[in-house]
């Protein structure tokens, strides 16, 4: 394979196991199938000399530039309720992944321009988080499979450089044949057309944005305007990495589950969100007198805009909706056509989420099965639970029963053998009094005016499928989200 040359200098001949000699299988055989499931699963910090940091909870390293701060908990019955919907939303939303991978994306050698900047690229790809600190370590063993096999995949493409930073999110979640095959629905189905050589699609897409920002902050239109900015000054890297290298890690995760859900509408509403809150007010302009000041408020954003909760609730209410987006794309590549002529990239048309490439490619597609990732003990209350489930209420015969019972000492005696002749005949019907009470946990469910039951009615409803025109509408996309 191609050594790359350049800012880091001559590499040195590869040793066994490194990036260079890999080159197995993507489908590997029965006796590897259990490791290959785990191939991207896992930590280098140990061979990085990282053994005794603290690792958070998204696999970064503790104190540096890609870990997050004091994170806001999350009520373990919120991550239940959002594990669950997911779940109901996206059922046999995952078609391409039981695609098999072709044996030959792997094994081919590859086009030795593209493996010697790909080779270049995978240190600068979330180098804090421990599945890619280590050089030559499985997390860039894979990123460099996966970008290799879509440039065998699609070679009038070849490779982008934002494409990196979109297969190292996946391979954090998932191994590395079902990283290539999401690499290529978002690519061919979410994106067409962002990754193409001559970048038509996001420059078309830029034009789009700053269309829909008239209407949604006038303010920081007016000035953008003013000021001669290009949206690609500071769209193309949020777009085109779908914001994975400008939002904090738990806002992106959020945002990635909305976009998989709903489509590139989503990426729109994240910018006009940052627009509208960084530049969309005179106090906030004071600082923006020329071009340079303006582009370094948008690459700076205030965490306050950013924040998982803050973001996503301003996502979720803001109304441009996908025939507005479509709409604006009409308006918008007709003036491409008369001021610069056809576009040379011949892209799909792309789709808004899941459920519009479901329609697209009807098909049987196995059942996702709930997996839950939090496991409770059988007694343990969810936050917001008063207790244990009371007992079901004795009447008052019941009662007065219990009492006589126990007041003629017959609770410690053993049964007589006619009184277990008459309890085994009447089965499960009617139990004898003399018997102990089960443990209120390991009861039935209360009543249905206990908390857990009505949370769960009120969660089932939540999680039904959205046959609207529109992937999710704000109401929906509102329960959905938050």
């Amino acid at each position: 394979m191609a050594k790359s040359r350049g800012e880091n200098g001559p590499r040195a001949p590869a040793a066994e196991g490194s990036l260079s000699g890999t080159r197995e299988s993507l489908v590997p055989g029965p006796d590897a199938a259990a490791a290959d499931e785990l191939s991207s699963l896992g930590s280098d910090s140990e061979a990085n000399g990282f053994a005794e940091r603290r690792i958070d909870k998204f696999g970064f390293i503790v104190g540096s530039q890609g870990a997050e701060g004091a994170l806001e908990e999350v009520p373990l019955e919120v991550l239940r309720q959002r594990e669950s919907k997911w779940l109901d939303m996206l059922n046999n939303w995952d078609k391409w992944m039981a695609k098999k991978h072709k044996k030959e994306l792997d094994m081919s050698p590859g086009d030795p321009k593209w493996l010697d900047v790909i080779e270049r690229d995978l240190h600068r790809q979330f180098p804090f988080h421990e599945m890619f600190v280590s050089r030559g370590g499985h997390g860039q063993q894979d990123l460099f499979r996966v970008l290799k096999a879509y440039t065998l995949y699609r070679p009038e493409e070849g490779y982008c450089q934002a494409q990196a930073p979109i297969a190292a999110v996946l391979l954090m979640h998932m191994p590395a044949e079902q990283a290539f095959w999401c690499l290529v629905q978002i690519c061919e189905k979410y994106l067409p057309g962002y990754y193409s050589e001559k970048l038509e699609a996001i420059q078309l897409d830029g034009e789009i944005l700053f269309s829909l920002l008239q209407k949604v902050s006038p303010v920081a239109h007016k000035h953008l305007s003013r000021q001669k900015i290009d949206p690609l000054l500071y769209m193309t890297e949020w777009f085109m990495c779908a914001f994975a290298r400008t939002l904090p890690w738990s806002s992106v995760l959020r945002v990635w589950d909305m976009f998989f859900c709903e489509g590139v509408k989503i990426i729109f509403r994240v910018g006009l969100v940052l627009l509208k809150h960084a530049l969309g007010s005179p106090e906030k302009l004071k600082a923006c007198q020329g071009q340079y000041e303006t582009i370094e408020q948008l690459r700076s954003l205030s965490p306050k805009i950013m924040q998982e909760a803050f973001l996503v609730q301003e996502v979720v209410e803001l109304p441009v909706t996908e025939r507005q987006i479509e709409r604006e794309h009409l308006i918008q590549l007709r003036r491409w056509q008369e001021t610069r002529g056809e576009l040379q990239c011949c892209s799909p048309p792309r789709l808004h989420g899941a459920k519009a490439i479901m329609e697209a490619e009807p098909g049987p597609w196995p059942t996702l099965q709930p997996s839950p990732s939090i496991r409770l003990p059988p007694d343990a209350l969810l936050p917001g639970s008063k207790g244990k489930p009371k007992p079901p209420k004795q009447s008052q015969k019941e009662k007065e029963q219990w009492k006589q019972a126990k007041a003629s000492g017959q609770l410690d005696k053993p049964p007589t053998p006619s009184q277990a002749k008459v309890a085994a005949a009447a089965g499960d019907a009617c139990p004898p009094q003399d018997v102990p009470l089960k443990d209120p946990a390991h009861q039935d469910p209360a009543p249905q005016d206990s908390a857990p039951q009505d949370s769960a009615h009120h969660h089932s409803q939540d999680s039904v499928h959205h046959h609207s025109q529109e992937s999710l509408t704000s109401q929906e996309s509102e329960d959905t989200y938050l």
